[in-house]
């Protein structure tokens, strides 16, 4: 039997946020730590196509870290745009084109992540790609959101 963990939003940015979002838990498995092994939701469904760590001016940040930084504000934005939040993100896919560097970062990274997501933790997964289209490019991340009906 799968268990349904607490509402996303307990565990967002903002916990008075109302999120359409249940973290999925199967019994018996180890709780997953900066992720969620799936999330359920009912509600309006919000795309975002693969964004890259570029500014709004096409400008890259130099580092991994901030190129992560600015790939999710970026996917927040486009998420922004259809009026939700980070609250709403149930689901993102990270395209990294070197899979050390990812793992080198990790302890970093959990901060520049709940910088821009607060405690929300959907499902994720990460892949190392070979090379993305802009070649300064070094993470992309598509994101599904569920936003309130």
């Amino acid at each position: 039997m799968t268990k349904i963990a607490q509402p996303a939003a307990a565990q967002s940015a903002n916990p008075a946020a109302s999120s359409p979002l249940t973290a999925l838990q199967p019994e018996g498995w180890p709780a997953p730590r900066g992720y969620a092994n799936g999330m359920a939701g009912e509600g309006r469904m919000v795309l975002t196509g693969g964004q890259i760590g570029w500014t709004p001016d096409g400008v890259f940040p130099d580092d991994f870290l901030g190129q992560v930084r600015q790939t999710l504000d970026n996917v927040v934005a486009v998420v922004r745009a259809a009026g939700g939040g980070p609250e709403h993100i149930a689901r993102l896919t990270w395209y990294v084109t070197d899979i050390e560097a990812y793992r080198s970062c990790l302890k970093d990274l959990g901060p520049v992540y709940r910088s821009v997501m607060g405690r929300n933790f959907p499902s994720m997964a990460v892949v190392q790609v070979l090379a993305l289209v802009e070649r300064e490019a070094m993470v992309e991340i598509e994101g599904t959101a569920i936003l309130p009906a």
